[in-house]
């Protein structure tokens, strides 16, 4: 029953079997009625037959002949009886045709009226036509007779049941026509519904991205909505894995240090708690950057001078054996409407990327409104190492591309910076523009 064409098909079955139902007794009764009608009129003719072969003789004597024209009526239990009666102070019986012998005489409607005739069904189960008529005699003796013709009621009902055998025959052959022909109706009607459902198990299965079938008018809608709830939950799922993905990244930097502080961890005991809380803070940072990542902060802002001395506190330890000079030129105190994790992931993995490649100089500075008058910020970092080719410059902001394969790490970290950039409605540029001659990158920030 869970079946949406077999539904229809019944529903559409019991209709049309209620309909026939309907049909076949409006035209049993209107083929009655007709039969009726007919057998009326043929006993209005066999009245007019016994009129125009009556005799009324001068004493006022109805007088009728031995020999009819009607040979049913010489002929006994022949099913048409004629009568005629009298009509004086009660009705009485004057002829009766050979055929009707042993019948009792019909009973006159009271409603009966010279010059008219009445229809009825008697109480004998046969159909009567009584004429009433005043006959005026040669000596104009007036007399009042009334002509009864009965027929057999069997006769109407063997011509109805004869039609009804027909008619059933006939209603149920077109009855399975038509639900035949409904089913591949609702085959070719619901062929869209059932293209759907193959395109979604094709997704299922990974054979499909979309929905890009040809569907009717009506189910394009349906397909449009699937497709975008489709797209959101693939983007949802590659936001999960790339938040999963960049967790493991931001992690890769404290765990660095921790490991270069797990040698004296006496004397770095300080250091190791602030680490350890910043990996909490980097949890849940991408934990909620899962649902959404980028995204202003207009409520809330984050200072990013203090920001980038704490990341080059950290870096000078991780990479003390490379001892590198950081000359750094940023303003006290830097506000920028932004959330503090996104902040430490771009200048995280740009300053990490810079003491990775430098040969010793890295330099890092703040600027307001350079170049781009509309941009609130400019964040520039330059350091003395090989650079990047400008042929991979677009290859390495996407994920899981490495400048250089023979360098550890995940290939992420420049596509996070990238995105998160993007995503604040800023502007990420690079080039092997150093003072030093190597990589100087730039962040425009609004």
């Amino acid at each position: 029953m869970k079946s949406l064409n077999f539904r229809i098909i019944v529903s559409a079955a019991l209709i049309l079997a209620a309909f026939f139902a309907l049909v076949a007794f409006v035209l049993e009764r209107s083929f009655k009625e007709s039969a009726e009608q007919t057998l009326k009129e043929k006993l209005q003719i066999q009245i007019y037959a016994l009129l125009s072969a009556a005799d009324l003789k001068d004493s006022g004597e109805l007088v009728m002949p031995q020999d009819l024209r009607e040979p049913r009526f010489t002929d006994p239990g022949s099913g048409l009886y004629a009568f005629i009666q009298r009509i004086n102070k009660k009705p009485i019986l004057t002829w009766r045709s050979p055929s009707a012998i042993g019948l009792e005489q019909p009973t006159i409607p009271p409603d009966l009226s010279p010059g008219h005739s009445v229809f009825v069904l008697d109480d004998q189960g046969r159909y009567a036509l009584h004429y009433d008529i005043i006959w005026v005699g040669r000596r104009h003796v007036e007399r009042e007779y009334v002509f009864t013709v009965t027929e057999e009621a069997d006769f109407v009902a063997m011509q109805v049941r004869q039609f009804r055998e027909s008619l059933s025959i006939w209603l149920l052959a077109i009855g399975f026509c038509m639900i035949w022909v409904q089913f591949l109706v609702l085959r070719w009607g619901l062929r869209p519904l059932r293209g759907i459902v193959n395109d979604l198990k094709a997704i299922e299965q990974g054979r499909k991205i979309r929905l890009d079938g040809e569907y009717s008018t009506e189910l394009q809608g349906l397909a449009d909505t699937l497709n975008t709830l489709i797209s959101s939950e693939r983007a949802h799922l590659e936001r999960y894995r790339n938040t999963l993905a960049d967790l493991a990244h931001s992690l890769k930097t404290p765990l660095a240090i921790l490991r270069g502080c797990s040698e004296s961890f006496a004397d770095n005991k300080t250091t190791v708690q602030e680490q350890i809380s910043r990996m909490n803070e980097i949890v849940e940072y991408q934990l909620q950057k899962a649902a959404a990542k980028g995204e202003r902060n207009i409520t809330r802002s984050s200072d990013l001078s203090a920001i980038l001395l704490k990341i080059i506190a950290s870096l000078e330890k991780v990479y003390h054996d490379k001892a590198i000079a950081f000359e750094i030129n940023i303003p006290k105190s830097c506000q920028i409407y932004c959330e503090e994790g996104d902040l430490y992931e771009i200048a995280g993995n740009l300053l990490d990327n810079a003491c990775k490649w430098c040969k010793q100089r890295i330099t890092v500075s703040i600027t307001a409104k350079k170049h781009h008058p509309q941009y609130a910020f400019v964040l520039e970092i330059e350091d003395d190492g090989p650079g990047i080719p400008e042929g991979k410059l677009t290859e390495i902001l996407k994920r899981g591309v490495r400048a250089d394969e023979n360098i550890q790490g995940h290939g992420i970290g420049m596509a996070v910076v990238h995105e998160l950039v993007t995503l604040m409605g800023g502007e990420l540029e690079g080039g092997q523009g150093s003072q030093f001659g190597g990589m100087r990158w730039r962040v425009y920030l609004v």
